[in-house]
């Protein structure tokens, strides 16, 4: 019987944190772009170049035009860089440790104030990539739908306070917060009529806490 050798799986920390730092720069490169000039403008050379690094080190260090668009989006999500499921988020976290509808709804007002300052810009690119672009617009059906089923979660956590209106369902409220809550709704506000992001947020708060609460 001779004993089987088996082989060595090599890990090196210092390649791995290099293979991290390219894709770090190569989002961060597509970010600038995408923001800038928008989705059909931006070509892959373009990140390529802002990155320096080659074309062939985009594709195999984060994919093709839709996966960069998507790993964006994903990333500006989290606030990390990584995906981070919804529920797992830090502000999502404080939102349902706090106790009243009001306070929820001012934390998960900040929350989208923070989140948006990143993500808008990139949103705004996939909505306009998903006209053209099959795999942009599938992401952006699963985005959707995704926020859909978080909005029923929150409303509901909202409802177990006691402190909805009784006249509201669950999928109103849902409503009413998603489509303030969109990157389209703070464009218009931020920066097409100038209000500071705090202006924002506690707008958001106001309003919701208005219109939802008894």
């Amino acid at each position: 019987m001779t004993d089987e050798v088996k082989p060595r799986r090599y890990h090196s920390p210092r390649r791995a944190r290099q293979a991290a730092d390219t894709r770090a720069a190569i989002l961060a490169a597509a970010r600038e772009l995408l923001a800038a000039q928008g989705w059909a403008a931006t070509t892959v050379a373009q990140v390529a170049r802002r990155a320096e690094v080659s074309v062939d080190t985009v594709y195999a260090s984060v994919g093709r035009k839709p996966q960069v668009l998507r790993a964006l989006v994903e990333t500006a999500l989290s606030g990390t860089d990584e995906p981070v499921p919804g529920e797992q988020r830090d502000y999502v976290q404080r939102v349902l440790a706090a106790s009243g509808a009001r306070a929820k709804l001012r934390l998960y007002a900040a929350g989208i104030g923070a989140l948006q300052q990143r993500l808008a810009p990139i949103f705004l690119a996939l909505r306009d990539a998903a006209m053209t672009d099959p795999d942009c617009a599938a992401l952006w059906r699963e985005i959707a739908e995704r926020r859909r089923v978080n909005m029923l979660r929150f409303a509901a956590d909202l409802r177990a306070t006691g402190e909805l209106r009784a006249d509201l369902s669950d999928e109103h409220v849902a409503d009413v917060v998603w489509s303030m809550n969109a990157a389209e709704y703070w464009v218009l506000l931020v920066h097409e009529r100038a209000w500071t992001p705090e202006r924002f947020v506690e707008h958001l708060a106001d309003t919701w806490s208005r219109t939802l609460l008894g």
